[in-house]
């Protein structure tokens, strides 16, 4: 009987993943052996107690957290990438991440004109996640309006495209007339955080993550038929808006709800669903589907340890380390576009 291919490839990623997983806690100002990690994590032995308070309290909601961003961006930057029909199409192309900036922008560099207990409120944690919701939801909510007057799906993609440009400009109206000590908390954030969840903060991440995939699953058949255009699809008795505003749906809930815990983090979402179809070569959403949850984890999971810089003090903002190492691959990607599907 013939072996799938497909299925050695996922054996690989996995332990790949658990690998990256492992190296990745054990990574950090305070180098802990991997061995001592596994005992921990599984809980099958004895560990220092220092050792398993660092893991069990920073380190391991960390990685955790990386994992969750790396497969909810995949997985919306495959969404729309097969949507529009656009390589270079991201999960961000909605301006849902532009929505989450302009939240925060206001929050940031309006506090000082309200009163010292609101602005306080307002400059909490869980005031700047409020408000990186909210502006999140109002772009979803508008595309979704005007997606009900346009027929054309690639109008919709101009007009996610518009209302970015719309908001990044209102953020740098704010930019501009802001002190250095507010720009530089939004520069701050930004650039990306994945250390600053807490357990009760991630069980919510886990589960918008896992509503958004559920309803991505929902729509791979439509998936499939998408990639030979709309026409095709409505051939074959698909329902072309409701599975537009399903797939907008499912992107939305994890782009939205990402760049809200953690800020909005480049490129993964762009490159990763690439990466995938050159990995296993090919364009079914059964296997790009769970290909792309498992690159995504392991790629996100590999950046973050890259950003702890082992045997440093310190760490590099992960958008930065994101963007190095996620441009190259684009650019390869344009370079070879006969290896995109």
């Amino acid at each position: 009987m013939k072996k799938n291919p497909n299925n050695l490839l996922f054996i690989a990623l996995l332990f790949g993943l658990v690998i990256t997983f492992l190296l990745n806690i054990s990574f950090g100002q305070v180098a802990i052996p991997i061995k001592e990690v596994a005992k921990s994590v599984f809980g099958i032995g004895e560990v220092k107690d220092t050792w398993n308070y660092i893991i069990l309290n920073f380190r391991l909601p960390k990685a955790i957290t990386a994992m969750l961003v790396g497969i909810g961006l995949s997985i919306s930057g495959l969404l729309m990438q097969t949507l529009f029909r656009n390589p270079l199409a991201g999960p961000y192309v909605l301006g849902l991440s532009s929505g989450s900036s302009l939240g925060v922008a206001f929050v940031i560099m309006g506090a000082a004109i309200l009163p010292p207990f609101l602005a306080n409120l307002f400059l909490s944690s869980l005031g700047i996640l409020l408000a990186s919701i909210s502006g999140s939801l109002l772009v979803l909510s508008l595309v979704f309006l005007v997606s009900k007057k346009l027929k054309d799906t690639m109008s919709i993609l101009i007009v996610g495209l518009m209302f970015s440009s719309f908001t990044g400009a209102i953020v740098s109206v704010l930019t501009y007339f802001s002190t250095a000590e507010q720009l530089q908390k939004f520069t701050f954030w930004s650039m990306g955080n994945l250390s600053n969840l807490s357990w009760i903060q991630i069980v919510i991440l886990s589960s918008t993550v896992l509503v958004g995939a559920t309803l991505s699953l929902l729509s791979i058949k439509s998936l499939d038929a998408f990639l030979l255009g709309e026409n095709y699809a409505k051939s074959l008795g698909i329902n072309i808006k409701k599975q537009r505003n399903l797939i907008f749906m499912a992107t939305g809930i994890l782009a939205g709800s990402i760049t809200a815990f953690v800020g909005p983090i480049a490129f993964v979402g762009l490159a990763v669903p690439h990466i995938s179809k050159l990995v296993f070569q090919t364009s079914n959403h059964k296997v790009l589907f769970f290909a792309t949850m498992l690159l995504g984890a392991l790629i996100m999971l590999f950046c973050d340890t890259v950003s702890q810089l082992p045997g440093f003090d310190f760490t590099l903002p992960i958008n930065a380390i994101t963007s190095i190492l996620g441009a190259p691959v684009v650019i390869w990607l344009l370079v070879r576009k006969r290896g995109i599907s």
